[in-house]
């Protein structure tokens, strides 16, 4: 028995992520668990489709066993990112291997950008640059390019060779013994390209938004199933269905709340309330841009605003594992983390999670104003306490 991890998102499941997970198998794994952001996902923006019917679709399409990531990670910076999901597959106790994606596809040449970019960030030299108002990513860049060469310092520009990056640290960090395995990625993050019928989610999406009907051969069957049965049920969301509830928050915000915010620093709040006059989010977000915050920075802040995320929900590893969806093998890795002595609890209800201690308590209660709020955003308004109706998906094999 092989257990392998993969941290995703699967906004939608595409034929991409179906290479993964076979190249996964191809390495060994005879289990794979999935963490897997919920509604929200990390470059600030909501799931096209709700956290269950992305689960069973993954379930359907190799993953064994799904689980969900607290809404504070899975809307969160790289590190952040990575520190909660691989914190969840450590504290499972019976995790053999990290599998994930990379447009350099080299472990070793990856290992070393992780320990350049801690030399790097010990610089002093960092803190000038970003007084100089750089971005934290951008003044690492610079600092990497200047005593790394171009080589090393190019693979933090690629989104999935940050996040890989990032996963590396985090099982450093944590200390655990998973063994990293990473995928070549065909096709970069964000790219328009189509290569062996593989493209980037973000693709997917422009080509759904533009609806073309040929983005079907882009993705297993289960997913555009899912999205059809989606679509027509009025059950697609959009981030613009948010416009409004989102200037109100900016709008009522105060210098409080916002500094509250995880990514709120170096004055990014007196910014964000000089904008409170916009009337529609292209204008505040042209209010408030500079070369400092990238736009997906600035929209994880405002969800953070809308939802009440705040830094203490991030200081700590998620409390809990929330079941999304599983079949057989899937019931085999969860007597496998018993066994091995798991130390995070793992269920199929959030209200059971929720008695489990107060940090539980308090991030249950964040997943299901998350999940309420979703709601908004769907093309046809969805009742405010789906996170606690919802049946998880038991799929056969």
């Amino acid at each position: 028995m092989k257990i392998s991890g993969i941290i995703c998102e699967y906004n939608p499941f595409h034929n991409g992520h179906l290479h993964h997970i076979r190249e996964t198998r191809k390495n060994g794994a005879t289990h794979i668990v999935a963490v897997m952001s919920g509604n929200f996902v990390q470059r600030g923006d909501v799931a096209m489709m709700d956290k269950f019917t992305r689960a069973k679709v993954a379930a359907s399409c190799g993953a064994d066993l799904v689980l969900e990531l607290p809404v504070p990670f899975a809307l969160g910076a790289a590190e952040v990112f990575a520190k909660g999901a691989v914190s969840i597959l450590a504290n499972l106790g019976c995790v053999d291997e990290l599998s994930f994606g990379s447009e350099c596809g080299d472990i070793a040449t990856l290992q070393k950008a992780v320990e350049a970019s801690n030399e790097c960030a010990a610089r002093p030299e960092l803190e000038e640059l970003l007084k100089l108002g750089h971005s934290y990513p951008k003044a690492l860049h610079i600092l990497l390019r200047q005593n790394y060469g171009d080589g090393l310092s190019a693979l933090f520009d690629t989104p999935n060779n940050v996040l890989a990056i990032e996963y590396l640290r985090a099982i450093g960090n944590l200390q655990n013994d998973m063994q990293p395995f990473t995928v070549k990625r065909l096709v970069a993050h964000d790219s328009t390209i189509i290569a062996d019928d593989q493209t980037s989610a973000s693709h997917v999406r422009m080509m759904l938004a533009t609806n073309k009907k040929d983005y079907e051969r882009l993705v297993p069957a289960a997913t555009a199933q899912s999205i059809r049965n989606c679509a027509a049920a009025g059950n697609i969301a959009k981030f613009i269905n948010l416009e409004r509830t989102l200037l109100y928050c900016l709008r009522t915000a105060t210098p409080q709340q916002l500094l509250a915010s995880p990514e709120v620093a170096q004055g990014l709040e007196n910014k964000i309330l000089a904008s409170r006059n916009a009337t529609s989010l292209d204008a505040m977000f042209d209010a408030i841009k500079s070369k400092r915050y990238t736009m997906a920075r600035l929209r994880r802040i405002m969800l953070h605003i809308l939802l009440g995320i705040r830094r203490e929900h991030i200081e700590t590893a998620p409390p809990y594992a929330r079941i999304l969806a599983l079949n057989e093998r899937g019931s085999e890795i969860l007597t496998a983390a018993k066994k091995a002595g798991s130390t995070i609890p793992c269920a199929t209800s959030l209200a059971k999670l929720a008695e489990c201690n107060d940090s539980a308590a308090s991030m249950a209660e964040l997943e299901a104003k998350a999940t309420a709020i979703y709601g908004l955003a769907l093309n046809k308004v969805a009742p405010a306490d789906a996170d606690y109706r919802a049946k998880i998906a038991m799929v056969k094999e």
